[in-house]
């Protein structure tokens, strides 16, 4: 980069030098580590410099504020741009802590993880997660400022605030993004802002190489407020860019910055050797000349560049003193929105709140219309619990009457309409729980988690209380046949690490999931739910609590009626009715069988090896699982001798119990597979 080109941006000297150390030292870890991602994080040293320094709101003394702005990096391999806003602005982190990037330990892992480092709002890395979920922090944004203070014009409230995403070519290409994106256009979420890093190279090369379309249009056809700097250089057009979309109250903005990655390298820069890996000490020498810096030293931070930008640090603590006084002068003026305003500052859940469960009758029901009424039942009572469904509100009950919708004209409303965007709306989940104090769920069939996982895998990674709520858990759908019904997604669900699957066998085990769910200690963390969609009958739970039962993950439902078990019966959702019947069967036969529902294997896990061993008996070795899914993980608990009665292939079409009869989910399939298992055992 020339003097020429460096001059462009009106930035005086100070800023100039600042800007030209966050551009180099990427460039010293890099080549320093052996290996990171140095090019994004030199070209955009001068958006970073300008957003951290002047418009995004945050106090880096506290991370935490609850009156910051949001920044996520959707680009995560560009982590070192971050790192060294961090380290300079004040968050903590120092010299040492850029050189240790991606060593085990370090606070500066390769792509940015929530929870690890000070100053990271998101875990990123998949591209197009952290677009989508700034959608979710986004409508967040949103409606906590429609609950708490719906009356001043935009802009005016304390809880008005900005959610800026930086995204490279790669997020944009990726389908998340794009749906993401067209969902926040439909909603008008004016509180964010994406900045999308223009440079056209990605790994393969050019990529005009696959992506070719008019990127702005599409943004313009989403439905935002669009606009171009040509030179990511120019502090002056980016800042005029910053400020109109800040004005912007009504369409979520997109910037477009084209930048050139890499530079000012001679020989890397605007090339595809730019995205990762070391430039070389030649090249590095060559950049540090361009600059002005002394090409045989590296690391070098100037006391004049740290004075510049430390400057953050005054800058936040003046804007947390003001937003503070604000607040409290908003508490005392709102006194009865006060409590609700703390609780969701807090993550808190009101006194009480587990009376609103609702105490359902014996009738016979689906899991699905149990859970249905469960959530209409909570959200009448808990603000911070809201979520929708990726277009199968009535399918997978989540129809209230009464209910608002989320929409532009209604932020309050809490009902959100995902639209047919799977992923996208699992990553607006996590974006909801990472603004802190919602409780988001999201719902749709078990069979199109699998559209899902990489968004649910990143909320597990996180620890994110996002409860995901699927319907339709079997071949028992029925006549949508195999493309609808599920049979390798609960173990492909629970081989998650983080992420509770709950699958309750009736009514009575759902509301007790429901409890702990939003009850458990231990830390926050994802849940899947699986429900049928057929009436499964209410079991005999006489002799239990059932809350505490199922909170354990697993317990003797149904015990030998001699007392002592020759068999176990293990079953989880409907198929605990069939173990039950099947019991029955075997005592005529004089086999002593007990039954154990699990509705969570995770939540069984956790329990000590007293409780575990006083449910599944290790001297009892003849054992069953019953579940209409593939028994993948069953093994863990069957044991030498064990038989597993599940569907190892696709469904058919046609009516439910047609359908498990054809694929052995029987109560007869019970007994012969018990029968079997007591000959293994010998």
């Amino acid at each position: 980069m020339t003097d020429a080109v460096r001059g462009r941006t009106g930035a005086d000297g100070a800023v100039e030098r600042a800007i030209d150390t966050a551009r180099v030292l990427p460039l010293d870890v890099v080549e320093a580590k052996g290996n990171g991602h140095a090019g994004t994080a030199m070209a955009l040293a001068p958006v970073a410099h300008l957003l951290f320094q002047e418009f995004l709101r945050h106090d880096p003394a506290d991370p935490h504020w609850r009156g910051r702005d949001r920044f996520v990096l959707s680009a995560g391999h560009a982590s070192l741009l971050l790192y060294t806003q961090l380290y300079l602005t004040g968050y903590g982190l120092t010299v040492d802590d850029l050189r240790r990037t991606r060593r085990l330990g370090s606070l500066t892992p390769g792509h940015p993880e929530y929870g690890h480092t000070a100053g990271v709002e998101m875990t990123t890395g998949p591209l197009g997660q952290g677009v989508a979920a700034a959608v979710g922090m986004a409508m967040a944004a949103r409606h906590e400022r429609a609950l708490l203070d719906p009356e001043p014009a935009p802009g005016a409230s304390v809880f008005d605030r900005t959610v800026w995403v930086l995204a490279g070519d790669g997020d944009l290409q990726e389908g998340v993004s794009g749906e993401a994106s067209s969902l926040a256009g439909a909603l008008g979420l004016g509180d964010l802002v994406l900045l999308w890093d223009d440079n056209r190279i990605s790994i393969d090369g050019p990529t005009g190489l696959s992506f070719t379309e008019d990127v702005p249009e599409r943004y313009r056809a989403y439905g935002w407020h669009v606009q171009v700097v040509p030179d990511g250089e120019d502090l002056d057009a980016l800042r005029a860019a910053f400020l109109a979309a800040q004005e912007e109250r009504t369409r979520p903005s997109f910037i477009a910055v084209r930048t050139v990655i890499g530079a000012p390298a001679p020989n890397h820069g605007g090339t595809a050797a730019a995205h990762a890996g070391p430039f070389g000490a030649v090249e590095v020498a060559e950049v540090k000349r361009a600059l002005g810096m002394d090409p045989e030293a590296s690391f070098v931070v100037p006391e004049e560049v740290l004075a510049t930008t430390r400057r953050a640090v005054d800058r936040g603590a003046r804007l947390q003193a003001e937003w503070d006084a604000d607040y409290v002068a908003w508490l005392g003026a709102h006194p009865e929105r006060a409590d609700l305003a703390r609780r969701l500052g807090d993550g808190r859940l009101p006194e009480g709140w587990e009376k609103a469960l609702p105490d359902l009758d014996d009738a016979p029901r689906a899991t699905r219309a149990a859970g249905g009424a469960v959530l209409e039942a909570l959200t009448g009572a808990l603000p911070e619990l809201w979520g929708g469904s990726a277009d199968l509100t009535e399918s997978t009950n989540v129809a209230f009457p009464g209910r608002a919708d989320f929409s532009a004209a209604d932020p309050a409303g809490s009902a959100i309409h995902f639209g047919i965007r799977e992923h996208a709306m699992a990553a607006v989940l996590s974006g909801i729980a990472l603004w802190g104090g919602f409780r988001p769920y999201g719902t749709t069939y078990l069979a199109f988690s699998d559209y899902m996982r990489p968004a649910i895998r990143l909320a597990a990674l996180m620890g994110l209380p996002v409860t995901y709520v699927f319907t339709h858990d079997s071949v028992s759908v029925g006549e949508d046949g195999p493309t609808h019904q599920p049979v390798e997604q609960l173990w492909g669900l629970r081989g998650v690490p983080g992420l509770d699957v709950v699958r309750p066998a009736d009514a009575a085990e759902t509301v007790a999931a429901w409890r702990h769910v939003l009850s458990r200690a231990g830390g926050l963390r994802p849940t899947a739910f699986a429900y049928g969609r057929h009436k499964s009958p209410a079991l005999d739970h006489t002799g239990h609590d059932v809350a505490e039962a199922v909170a354990r993950g697993g317990y003797v439902l149904a015990d030998a009626p001699a007392g002592r078990p020759e068999v176990l019966l293990l079953a989880t959702g409907g198929e605990v009715a069939l173990a039950v019947e099947a019991r029955e069967r075997l005592a005529a036969e004089g086999v002593q069988a007990r039954v154990v529902s699990l509705p969570s294997l995770e939540w069984f896990a956790e329990q000590d090896e007293a409780y575990r061993d006083s449910v599944l008996p290790p001297d009892v070795g003849a054992r069953v699982s019953v579940e209409a899914g593939t028994a993948q993980g069953w093994w863990r608990y069957l044991g030498t001798y064990g038989e597993a009665v599940s569907v190892e292939t696709y469904g058919l079409s046609g009516p439910g119990p047609e359908v498990l009869e054809a694929r052995g989910i029987t109560v007869g399939a019970v007994v012969e597979a018990a029968r079997r298992s007591l000959k293994n055992v010998g």
